[in-house]
């Protein structure tokens, strides 16, 4: 543990946040003013106990959390690659466990993905839609923003993950962009003016700012929200984020994890602006202290058990060698074999054949 470290450092969550206040670059400070009424979620509730649950079983080495800790103090986007299965997004959980951020935001990139989609999302065919229906059904109209449900539009936005992280508050959050390696050519581009400016503005709020200058929207954890509806001001306005002149921005730049499987190259000026890191596969030691911590171990294992592990991560070796295996496979063979299953000596070969079984090359018969 070295001092200057924030994640895996000394002390508890919130002093070590302290810490890192004030010595990020004059360049990454940013002024955006949190909502009062806002809650994001916090430590507590199921979103969060998934998040401890998959990260708390992370076991990040010294070049990892060096690499993890630079990124914390230049307020830089992590871009870290490695092949499948050696816990790239599992790190993301981690950093949110260990300093206490909260769940997790979650982007998953696919070949269709844009910048939009990540900012927030707008239903322009429900508006239409509940538009129509008002013409034929007249009466007095429900209440809900500023506006009303009939004339305001923030029924139908909705922050998405990235937009959700770059709300102004005191503390980051955690942003995972999974796999961006596999988006269109143009997207990676498409965030470094958001990732350098620390917000975006919505256009359709833009548009309506003279008449309608706050509107409060929902968030990606809280896509049910929608303030058309309901009386209660007090739970509308902590379901909900007010945006302000159709703006977004971030005080506390979010901790962006981009993970990529190397399936293609980015550009130079995408490469300049993240902070990057190679995940290597973890060799026996750190393979024995993942099982342990992931699989919930005593210190003090019984013989048998103890050389049934060992065994299984010498197999998990030598098979690894020949070609790729993720780190769940291992776990998943320690896990069955401590269940009793396939404890036949005689079905070995057959059991390590059906559960560790190559990610690359040919499929064995």
């Amino acid at each position: 543990m070295k001092d200057w470290w924030i994640y895996r450092g000394a002390g508890g969550p919130d002093e070590r946040l302290a810490r890192l206040a004030g010595k990020q670059p004059p360049w990454r400070d940013f002024d955006g003013r949190p909502d009062g009424q806002y809650r994001p979620p916090g430590r507590g509730g199921h979103a969060w106990e998934r998040t401890v649950r998959r990260g708390s079983g992370y076991v990040p080495d010294e070049t990892e959390t060096d690499t993890v800790n630079t990124a914390l103090y230049l307020s830089r986007p992590l871009l870290v690659t490695g092949k499948p299965g050696v816990g790239k997004s599992t790190l993301a959980y981690s950093i949110a466990t260990d300093l206490g951020l909260g769940p997790v935001l979650y982007w998953p990139i696919t070949s269709r993905s844009t910048l939009r989609d990540g900012l927030y999302r707008y239903d322009a065919i429900s508006r239409l839609h509940d538009a129509n229906l008002q013409q034929f059904q007249p009466g007095p109209e429900s209440g809900g923003g500023d506006s009303g449900a009939g004339r305001s539009i923030a029924p139908y936005l909705r922050l998405g993950p990235l937009g959700t992280a770059l709300l102004p508050q005191d503390r980051p959050r955690v942003l995972l962009v999974d796999e961006i390696d596999k988006s269109d050519i143009d997207l990676p581009g498409d965030l470094l003016t958001v990732f350098e400016d620390g917000g975006f503005e919505i256009p359709e709020l833009a548009r309506i700012a003279a008449r309608e200058p706050r509107v409060r929207i929902g968030t990606d954890d809280t896509p049910e929200a929608r303030p058309a509806t309901g009386t209660d001001e007090e739970s509308t306005a902590t379901a909900t984020v007010a945006v302000d002149h159709g703006r977004v921005q971030c005080r506390a730049f979010p901790i962006v994890v981009l993970t990529s499987n190397n399936e293609r190259d980015f550009p130079p000026p995408f490469l300049r602006r993240c902070i990057r890191l190679h995940v290597q596969p973890p060799g026996p030691a750190r393979l024995e202290q993942i099982i342990r911590q992931r699989l919930h171990l005593p210190d003090d294992l019984d013989d048998r058990r103890r050389e049934l592990v060992h065994g299984l991560i010498r197999a998990f070796d030598e098979r690894r060698a020949e070609g790729d295996l993720a780190t769940d496979q291992l776990l998943n063979a320690v896990q069955l074999r401590l269940s009793g299953a396939w404890s036949d000596d005689n079905e070995r070969e057959i059991f390590l054949h059906t559960v560790l079984q190559q990610l690359t090359g040919p499929a064995a018969p």
